[in-house]
């Protein structure tokens, strides 16, 4: 598969600004004869390699930030994106946080606070393990957890409505946008894993050993909701995916294939940037040489 056959590729995965979401219509799998795994291997090792380039510039340059969120459901490969795709950064340069139940501190604070603590400084790398999306998510489908946050005027479930998730949805994105404005680069990745896959790597989670502490009784019953996290996630694609803050469908049931798009897109985002290593002034020109000559100079 040609660069320019995976950027067609990926486009396909780009939820549309503007548009009403249908998973049903994005892939969780892909034609397998475009591309053969050891081919995408191969593209993935050159994408991970360019990404490390990008990443060194990105640090030199200090203009800009990159915010990188993953959201999915259990098992659809989340850690193992981050790990392989994100594995030739350097670490001074890159932050990776994983969001779990908000803490009684955290919930002492309004819901993107923690989120904020997390962010990327100009020229670092952000990547969220799921994100401020979960406060449109799980509590989504848990309502009953929105409580725990204390807000004014919610004092019991039948209180949140409609409205307070599309409320909640336009502060995501004010939030997004104002980091945009600021030079933060944003993008998003859902992993589309089907229910089959789900339960297929579900059972090699209990058979092997070595992963059973991956697997939690919980994961079964988030997994009897998953209709409702569905509509959640359609509801969030089609409300939140923006030009300066795209959402991206990525088919999640070949993890290989879900590295190699994500490294791609990642890495077509930064193209888009034009980065450089900045330029010395004529001063620093002069400096150089100056220590050229000293350096010379020294006797070996």
């Amino acid at each position: 598969m040609s660069i320019k056959a995976l950027r067609t590729y990926t486009g396909k995965m780009h939820a549309k600004p503007g548009k009403k979401i249908s998973l049903k219509k994005f892939d969780t799998n892909f034609n397998q004869k475009a591309i053969s795994k050891k081919e995408g291997e191969i593209l993935l090792k050159k994408g991970v390699e360019k990404l490390s380039e990008m990443q060194d510039k990105l640090y030199a340059h200090n203009q800009f930030s990159v915010l990188i969120l993953f959201q999915a459901m259990d098992a659809a490969g989340k850690d193992s994106a981050i790990k392989h795709v994100m594995s030739g950064l350097n670490p001074q340069g890159v932050k990776v946080t994983s969001f779990k139940t908000p803490s009684s501190l955290e919930l002492d604070h309004d819901y993107l606070w923690r989120h904020v603590l997390a962010l990327p400084a100009r020229g670092e790398i952000g990547i969220h393990n799921r994100s401020h999306y979960e406060n449109v998510l799980v509590t989504r489908v848990h309502p009953e957890f929105i409580l725990n946050e204390n807000l004014p005027g919610i004092d019991k479930v039948d209180d949140i409505n409609e409205s307070f998730w599309a409320d909640r949805m336009k502060q995501i994105n004010r939030f997004e946008k104002n980091l945009h404005d600021n030079g933060t680069i944003i993008l998003k990745f859902f992993l589309h894993v089907s229910k089959k896959e789900q339960k297929r790597r579900f059972m090699e989670r209990i058979n092997d050993p070595t992963k059973n502490w991956k697997f939690s009784v919980n994961d079964l019953r988030e997994r009897a909701l998953w209709d409702k996290y569905m509509t959640a996630y359609e509801d969030l694609l089609s409300n939140t995916s923006h030009v300066h803050a795209p959402w991206f469908v990525i088919p999640a049931d070949d993890k290989w294939f879900a590295r190699l798009v994500i490294a791609h897109i990642i890495n077509e985002h930064f193209g888009k940037l034009e980065l450089s290593y900045p330029k010395p002034s004529q001063k620093q020109l002069e400096e150089l040489e100056r220590a050229k000559a000293i350096l010379n100079a020294e006797k070996d």
